[in-house]
């Protein structure tokens, strides 16, 4: 989530203080603090296609200082997925629309939609902790997601007077508005020139609106841990940068389905040029790809393991608002393709940081020279 005035360099010409450039480095880390953490039910994987982990949450400096204090991070997104049988069958399954013992061919087609709003308090500590610097926070969301299922089933049901014809066609839908789970989170951040490594764990604590009998949730209806790291290169000369981000999520037992997804795999990256002072543009992407079989007494499906890359452009802008807050807007956008028993789509992020603005010293008293 995850991302965040600028140095004062000309294109083409010169090289500038790296001093001047820090403060993309701190208001974007901002905006990484909050990506780390954000949730949407909608994106569908693992258990019917449902995942903790939300592809994207890094972005450009991910691994790149902050300023020391407070900062809010606030962001709406918006997501548009859609999916066939695969993720259907799973989801009906999931709801209890298909009985267990069916043997069918199914014919099915899932679109699902959210819109959240989040917000995310972090505070960065200005005292070192194992010679890094060191970030905590918690996050919360609010939004709405909307889910339609339309299939066409026929096959088998296998009884114990034998094997019975069977058709059905469904078409479901619902939605759901409320707040998701709550998300606390720390991260650890080195720097040393251009060079900049990060590492961060969140957890998930499962208190959202969540229903396995429903087929839109905000919550996501167990527990999960994600840890991992990140390196970001950054050179205040050009205004080059480039970030990746590798992480993994255990999750626990849903212990409404007891169904147990999978270890997650995702590697978030962002590339861009600052081109003034306040403009930034370049790209943004994702791999995701489930690396551990789902499993537990309600898994209905198999292994079920599910894949996306996504890739999109972005754009951000600093505003310095005053001589102690500045903000920083960031728009970014995905496309997914090569999704595997997962929808794919687009989704659309737009952050809004408030954070401390850089200090600068101010000049020493002139000395009174007397005769």
């Amino acid at each position: 989530m995850s991302h965040s005035a600028f140095k004062h360099f000309v294109l083409g010409k010169g090289i500038q203080k790296s001093r001047d450039i820090s403060r993309p480095r701190r208001v974007l880390g901002s905006l990484f603090a909050a990506t780390i953490a954000v949730y949407s039910q909608d994106l569908l994987a693992d258990e019917g296609g449902v995942s903790v982990w939300l592809p994207g949450f890094f972005g450009s400096l991910a691994a790149t200082p902050l300023q020391p204090g407070w900062s809010l991070t606030s962001i709406y997104y918006h997501t548009s997925v859609s999916a066939g049988a695969d993720v259907a069958r799973a989801r009906e399954i999931t709801i209890g629309r298909i009985p267990i013992n069916l043997n069918a061919n199914l014919s099915a087609n899932l679109n699902a939609t959210g819109d959240l709003a989040l917000a995310l308090p972090t505070y960065t500590f200005a005292t070192p902790v194992l010679g890094a610097q060191a970030t905590v926070g918690v996050l919360g969301l609010y939004g709405r997601t909307s889910t339609s299922l339309a299939a066409t089933l026929s096959g088998t049901l296998t009884t114990p007077f034998g094997a019975i014809p069977f058709a059905r066609s469904d078409s479901i839908s619902d939605a759901v508005t409320g707040f998701g789970d709550v998300f606390p989170l720390a991260a650890l951040r080195w720097n040393s020139g251009v060079h900049n490594v990060m590492t961060y764990v969140f957890g998930d604590v499962p208190v959202g609106a969540y229903d396995s009998a429903r087929l839109s949730n905000i919550g996501v209806g167990h527990g999960a841990i994600d840890v991992g790291g990140g390196y970001t290169y950054f050179n205040p000369q050009t205004g080059h940068e480039f970030s990746g981000v590798l992480g993994f999520t255990y999750n626990f037992t849903n212990q409404s389905t007891q169904y147990q997804n999978g270890v997650d795999m995702h590697f978030d990256w962002g590339a861009s040029q600052f081109l003034t002072k306040q403009f930034q543009i370049g790209l943004v992407g994702y791999v995701y790809k489930e690396i551990g079989c789902d499993s537990g007494s309600g898994d209905r499906v198999g292994c079920f393991q599910s894949q996306v890359i996504s890739i999109g452009p972005q754009v951000g802008f600093v505003m310095p608002l005053s001589t102690t807050t500045q903000g920083y807007l960031n728009i970014k956008g995905y496309k997914e393709f090569a999704a595997e028993n997962r929808p794919n789509g687009w989704n659309v992020w737009v952050s809004f940081v408030l954070s401390p603005a850089e200090q600068t010293a101010s000049a020493p008293p002139r000395r009174m020279i007397t005769k």
